[in-house]
C-alpha cells in the first residue's frame, strides 16, 4: 500500500484528541498498512502508553480484526521482561485497538541509521537479551517470525517489540506463504513449504541478521530484487551470505556465533540458548559498564 494511501486513511488525531475515553493522544508514532501507532496518555495506568489503531477504512475488514485478535492472543501468552507487554485491547467496535506499554528507547534500527556500529558494549548485551526473549517463546510453543532492528528497543533490557505476525510452532509450520521483513526473514520463510518449515530457528536467523547489522553497520544481504518473480532473486540469503562482517570490528568467537545463527539450514542454527552461551564469553571479556540483562539457561 502506498505512503498516499496511508495518509489519506488515517485518524489523525493531534496532541489532546481522544481516541477513547480513557486514552488521549500526544502524538503519532507511525504506523503500517492496517494500523497505525500513537503514543497516548491512559487514565486507566495513568501514563503514557502505545496505541495500535486499526485504521479508519479497514475496521471492518476480518482479515485486519484477525491478525489484531492473533496479536491480542500473542501478547496475553507472553510474558518476559525482553518481550513488550500487552495492557488490554478492543478487538471491535468504532476503534479496535491495542495497548501497550510505552518503552522507553530507541530502535536498535534508528542507532544504527543515525550512529553506524555499535560497541560490543552495546551489542553484546543487546543479543544474550534477545537471545533470552527468543529462548522463552520457544519454550511456550510461539515464533515471532519478524525479528530484526526496528523491533528490538534499545533499554536495559533491550525488547521485542511487534508480535503482529507471531504464530504457535504449529500454525508457523503450517505457513504456505513468506511472512516477514524480505532482508531479515529465514530462507525456509520465504516460500514455504517449498522453501521448509517456518520456526523457532526462523527467529534465531532474524536475530543473526539482527546483531551482523548492529556490529557491522550494514546488513548481511544486499537489497534483492524486490519485484522480481524468481526467490534466489528477490531473496538474497536464499543464496548465500552478501557480505562478512568487518574483521577489525569483531572476536572471532563473536563472529562464529553470527555466521552460525547465518546458516541457511535451519537445523545448523543454535537455539537461542546456545546463541547466548556463545556470546557470554565475549561479554565477560567487556569492561563493566552497560552490562545489565540476565543469562539464558
Amino acid at each position: 500500500m502506498s505512503t498516499a494511501r496511508h495518509t489519506k486513511d488515517t485518524w489523525g488525531f493531534r496532541e489532546g484528541d481522544p481516541i477513547t475515553d480513557d486514552l488521549t493522544a500526544m502524538r503519532l508514532l507511525g504506523g503500517g498498512e492496517n494500523f497505525e501507532a500513537y503514543l497516548a496518555f491512559d487514565d486507566i495506568t495513568y501514563g503514557p502508553v502505545v496505541v495500535k489503531v486499526v485504521r479508519p477504512g479497514l475496521v471492518d475488514s476480518e482479515t485486519v480484526l484477525r491478525g489484531l485478535r492473533r496479536e491480542v492472543s500473542s501478547l496475553e501468552t507472553v510474558n518476559h521482561p525482553a518481550v513488550v507487554r500487552g495492557l488490554r485491547a478492543a478487538t471491535a467496535g468504532e476503534r479496535p485497538h491495542l495497548v501497550m506499554e510505552h518503552l522507553e528507547g530507541p530502535r536498535l534500527s534508528t542507532l544504527i541509521r543515525k550512529y553506524g556500529p555499535l560497541q560490543e558494549q552495546q551489542y553484546l548485551p543487546l543479543a544474550i537479551e534477545v537471545a533470552s526473549a527468543l529462548h522463552y517463546l520457544r519454550r511456550v510453543g510461539m515464533v515471532h517470525l519478524d525479528v530484526k532492528p526496528s523491533n528490538i528497543i534499545m533499554g536495559a533490557p533491550a525488547k521485542l517489540i511487534d508480535l503482529s505476525v507471531a504464530r504457535t510452532v504449529e500454525r508457523a509450520a503450517q505457513l504456505t506463504y513468506p511472512i516477514g521483513t524480505d532482508l531479515y526473514m529465514a530462507p525456509e520463510q520465504t516460500d514455504p513449504p517449498a522453501t521448509g518449515t517456518p520456526g523457532p530457528a526462523s527467529d534465531v536467523f532474524g536475530l543473526g541478521a539482527s546483531l551482523f547489522e548492529a556490529i557491522a553497520g550494514y546488513r548481511a544481504f544486499d537489497d534483492g530484487d524486490r519485484d522480481g518473480a524468481d526467490l534466489a532473486a528477490r531473496f538474497p540469503q536464499t543464496r548465500d551470505l552478501s557480505y562478512t562482517l568487518p574483521e577489525d570490528r569483531v572476536a572471532p568467537d563473536v563472529a562464529a556465533v553470527v555466521y552460525a545463527a547465518l546458516d541457511p539450514d535451519p537445523d545448523k542454527r543454535p537455539t537461542p540458548s546456545e546463541l547466548a552461551e556463545g556470546l557470554e564469553p565475549a561479554l565477560a571479556r567487556v569492561p563493566r559498564g552497560r552490562l545489565g540483562g540476565f543469562k539464558v539457561r
